[in-house]
């Protein structure tokens, strides 16, 4: 007992040190909550409120959107299976302890239920933050695409708190498939007009996407459709997977077999939608490397070159209508800044007055939701900065620099609402899904724009402000980020570039640059091993050590000065970002 005590003194400790780098108050303020009550009580927290139990509400009202199609209508056809987005909730069962962090988690049905509509599936959450999800429900015409369950399988129980619960598996009639789980308090086994089971051919494989909560050898998780992108018509119910040692299947998805995207946004409803949520973007103090619209780029002095003929660029038009279009990166053709130093230098640091985000639209997860993905241009990245034991902060000389420099962030809205449910922040090679209820809002006049925050010098994206350091422990690569008075509103300067289904008589009409294929700066190659020895002159014995442990697991971004293609060549304009 006294051990536990000492232990969770400690975590209250490093948790409060957490405290002060974070925004997000309402979790942090639940974190000590139950630290404190686990402290003075031993895990007897079932009287205290918590993150879950308050239902997560944007800033100000959303307002209402544009009409015209199925966007915000609330409703889906998925080709005779018609489906229902559930926001709201019924508790059934909480753990309050086990999972992430040994916070526990929270299980809901949906409810209400429209009439005529059938639960598929139901919902999980961590208890550490506000309670925000949905479960899509189901109704058809044809009585043949959902289906009773012929009865009930125990996956899992727990009979050892004070609250017990029942985990059921729907057994499905045969050409059906059970999409969701069923939980009681209660050892007797669901009425079988529960839940409804859904024919084979509205279902697809899934995968899981992130864990949830687990104890005693049984873990529950989140799932998302195996296939995902612009294209898949594969959608997640919102339900959550049971896996025990002795039950390891996964659950299905559904499968969107309407060959029309009904609920996709027009023009008019993307602006609106993003005018409402457009992020400000913040750069760190120290940042020199700022954005610029790609229009103030080529306008001052940007240089295209060919290949074998690389004396004599040629100066681009300001809307790029003079760079090669479509092809390959093949190496044939790049873009460098101007030739003279002083100019170089000045196009360098980019010009934030003109900055513009560029957006891409795109229909996601079977049509339910939209992507809108946020493209920033930046003229040139800087050099890496390193993390190295006690030394905070080294610069890495020219490693990492690059000229032209893609990054974004990307909004996932729901269809049925126009809801934001999600953002990607994009960071070098990878980046974060977050949940919109643990963004940080810029509030006043722009209550629901959310804040993003933009690494000095390699322009990686966080949702929250401070230090990252990417690497293991004591050595890595700095992301440093906060708040300046350098600020980007993104809603105050953007243009839709692209929009999935929407054509040019509709408003949309993609710029000349975005087809360009080839990269956005040149190919340098510099000798590391010289930068690395250079470098290592200034360093002590075991700091010399860390450092080459460093270079050794560096990124491949970092090595030498290469531009990056243009957003229409990267993987996640079509595909998922994961």
């Amino acid at each position: 007992m006294l051990i536990d005590r000492l232990f969770l003194i400690f975590s209250i400790i490093r948790t409060s040190s957490y405290i002060r780098r974070s925004s997000n108050n309402a979790n942090l303020s639940f974190i000590l909550t139950i630290a404190f009550c686990k402290l003075l009580i031993m895990g007897n927290c079932q009287n205290n409120p918590l993150p879950v139990d308050t239902f997560f509400g944007f800033p100000t009202a959303l307002p209402s959107w544009p009409t015209g199609g199925g966007f915000g209508s609330g409703e889906m056809d998925l080709g005779g299976l018609k489906i229902r987005k559930v926001s709201t909730f019924k508790k059934i069962w909480t753990s309050y302890e086990g999972g992430m962090n040994n916070f526990g988690a929270t299980f809901f049905e949906p409810d209400p239920i429209p009439d005529g509509f059938s639960m598929l599936g139901s919902y999980a959450q961590t208890n550490d933050q506000p309670l925000f999800g949905w479960n899509f429900v189901g109704k058809s015409d044809a009585t043949d695409i959902l289906k009773q369950p012929t009865d009930y399988s125990l996956v899992w129980s727990d009979t050892t708190t004070t609250e017990t619960a029942y985990f059921w598996l729907p057994i499905p009639p045969d050409g059906y498939k059970a999409v969701g789980f069923v939980i009681t308090t209660t050892a007797d086994k669901p009425s079988v007009d529960k839940i409804r089971c859904v024919r084979s051919d509205f279902t697809d494989e899934s995968e899981i996407e992130a864990w949830i909560w687990g104890q005693g050898g049984m873990n529950v998780y989140g799932l998302r459709p195996k296939t995902r992108g612009t294209n898949a018509q594969q959608l997640s119910v919102g339900a959550f997977l049971v896996q025990t040692d002795n039950y390891t299947d996964t659950l299905p998805c559904l499968k969107n077999n309407n060959s029309t995207v009904s609920a996709a946004p027009n023009l008019s409803q993307i602006k609106a939608v993003f005018n409402t949520y457009s992020p400000y973007i913040y750069f760190f103090s120290k940042e020199i490397y700022l954005p610029s619209s790609v229009n103030w780029f080529f306008s001052n002095g940007a240089l295209l070159y060919k290949k074998d003929d690389e004396s004599n660029p040629v100066g681009i038009e300001a809307d790029g209508s003079n760079l090669p279009q479509g092809g390959s990166n093949d190496g044939e053709y790049w873009i460098d800044l101007p030739g003279g130093k002083k100019d170089r230098r000045r196009v360098q640091g980019g010009d934030l007055q003109s900055a513009e985000a560029y957006l891409h639209a795109k229909p996601v997860l079977g049509g339910a939701f939209t992507d809108i993905q946020v493209w920033l241009f930046y003229p040139f990245n800087g050099h890496a900065t390193a993390k190295l034991g006690i030394i905070h902060e080294i610069s890495l000389g020219k490693i990492g620099e690059h000229v032209g420099d893609w990054e974004h962030v990307t909004l996932r809205i729901s269809n049925f609402d126009g809801v934001l449910y999600m953002v990607y922040f994009a960071a070098h090679a990878g980046g974060r899904w977050v949940d919109a209820s643990l963004l940080e809002y810029a509030g006043g006049a722009a209550a629901n724009k959310f804040v993003g925050y933009v690494s000095h010098n390699g322009h990686a994206a966080y949702f929250q402000a401070g230090e990252y350091v990417q690497g293991p422990g004591e050595v890595g690569i700095r992301n440093d980020t906060g708040r300046s008075d350098m600020v980007m509103d993104t809603g105050a300067s953007y243009t839709v570039v692209a929009a999935d289904g929407l054509s040019a008589a509709e408003g949309v009409v993609e710029p000349a640059w975005l087809e360009y294929a080839r990269e956005w700066g040149p190919k340098i190659s510099y000798d590391l091993g010289k930068e690395v020895k250079r470098l290592e002159r200034f360093l002590p014995g075991k700091l010399k050590s860390l450092f080459k442990k460093l270079v050794d697991k560096l990124p491949e971004e970092v090595y030498g000065e290469e531009g990056p293609t243009g957003p229409k060549m990267k993987s996640s304009w079509d595909g998922d970002e994961i």
